[in-house]
């Protein structure tokens, strides 16, 4: 049997998420080289960071090309909204990620939600307009809550729940009168609230092949108890028991495997990461959103959930071959806590020195998200989630203690952070 070739790798990101998979390249027995493109001041002190557009397709098969990389992970979803899977492939490039077709899911929330009703799969309720007078005069018939979500990209910030009338028709107009979202405000999906708790489901997915990964939690107000404004993620754990048996029974039955079906028969080849933000109803398990990538931050506490490579996988989902019974996954739960720069999810304070700890117990780990290199060597906040503090441990009680230890030996200026994450499982688990 041939020996396989030693993977030359190059991650497209610069965030938590892409520090947690460069850590997984360089445990990897299967990568001889990997560097990031952008990547962060943190990634950095382990590994070349390159600089290129994400957006262009044609710039990161330059890059790909003037480095020798022959895998490609990609981290967020702008480069697969772009393409860049498509011309990377076209050139004989192997990639870890969904093609443009696939990427849609992710890019347009309309296209999504069509794509949902088609195939009968449990979601909200839901109209999409281009034109505000007519979404205004459908929230008029509307009861309240009500969600509001842009329906292109926009950096996991394009969604409004709104509780009043005056709340949705703001939300409303900001989006597709003040473009506050730019051209992804244009087309809006109204839907209506669903009552229940949210989890992430993330998928490792080639053709009708799926990994399931441990149903993980995010955190996404600033303040403790779920409170104050949206952010990109405050936290995570894995797993969550919110997702019962029966629910995982039905999720797979009623979402999973008609959502991959319905992508062949649109003649989509998916291959790569679905994240699947489902609602648990009263009614069941129903869709809240794809994604066509790891989430940030439930990337950073699912892969140390994988007792097998991680690069093995997506490597072998990348050329076709996935065979998901040959997954081991840890036992045990990971959490991480975000740990974010001064005035963050506003206006943020930039440039402030982060001290660290020389060394770290064993099951803990610092993932650097909004941070930058100088080239006197410090390193420096640069963005609104600048760390990320993650911790494996038998139970989550133990992995929250070891984690929650570590975070009076970090500092820079204006950090703050929650103290409750994955206090809903610590009380299911009885420990709260």
């Amino acid at each position: 049997m041939a020996t396989p070739q030693p993977l030359q790798v190059l991650i497209l990101g610069s965030g938590g998420r892409e520090h947690a998979l460069l850590k997984a390249c360089l445990r990897s027995p299967r990568v001889q080289r990997v560097a990031v493109a952008p990547g962060n001041g943190g990634m950095a002190l382990e590994a070349e960071c390159l600089p290129v557009d994400l957006g262009n397709p044609e710039a990161v098969l330059a890059l790909v090309q003037k480095t020798a990389t022959n895998f490609v992970i990609v981290g967020p979803e702008v480069p697969l909204a772009a393409g860049v899977v498509d011309v990377l492939e076209a050139a004989g490039v192997r990639v870890y990620g969904p093609l443009a077709a696939g990427a849609k899911l992710e890019a347009s929330k309309a296209f999504t939600k069509e794509f949902l009703f088609r195939y009968k799969i449990p979601t909200a309720a839901s109209a999409t307009f281009t034109d505000l007078n007519r979404g205004l005069e459908y929230l008029r018939t509307q009861p309240m809550p009500i969600v509001i979500k842009a329906s292109g990209l926009a950096a996991g910030k394009g969604v409004v729940i709104a509780q009043t009338l005056v709340e949705a028709e703001t939300a409303l107009r900001d989006m597709m009168e003040a473009k506050v979202f730019g051209k992804s405000g244009e087309e809006v999906v109204i839907e209506e609230f669903m009552q229940g708790e949210e989890a992430s489901i993330m998928l490792m997915v080639c053709g009708e092949e799926y990994l399931m990964l441990p149903p993980s939690q995010d955190h996404k107000r600033v303040g403790e108890g779920d409170t104050g404004l949206n952010t990109g993620g405050m936290g995570a754990y894995a797993p969550t028991t919110v997702v019962t048996p029966e629910v995982e029974g039905r999720l797979r039955t009623e979402i999973i495997e008609p959502t991959l079906r319905g992508l062949k028969r649109e003649g989509i080849d998916y291959r790569g990461t679905l994240y699947v933000g489902i609602m648990v109803t009263s009614q069941g398990p129903k869709v809240v959103e794809f994604n066509v990538r790891f989430g940030d931050p439930e990337c950073q506490v699912l892969m140390p959930s994988l007792a097998t490579d991680p690069v093995e996988i997506m490597e072998q989902i990348a050329a076709g071959t996935f065979k998901p019974s040959q997954v081991k996954l840890r036992p045990g739960a990971t959490i991480i806590v975000v740990l974010a720069a001064g005035g963050y999810p506003g206006d943020i304070r930039k440039g402030d020195v982060i001290t660290l700890p020389a060394t770290l117990p064993a099951g803990v780990d610092i993932l650097h998200g909004g941070t930058q290199r100088l080239s006197d060597g410090r390193v420096v906040t640069s963005g609104g989630r600048v760390l990320g503090v993650v911790a494996h441990g038998a139970t989550l009680q133990e992995a929250s203690q070891k984690a929650y230890a570590v975070i009076p030996t970090i500092q820079f200026t204006g950090m703050h952070y929650r103290r409750d994450i994955g206090y809903r499982q610590l009380k299911r688990d009885g420990v709260l």
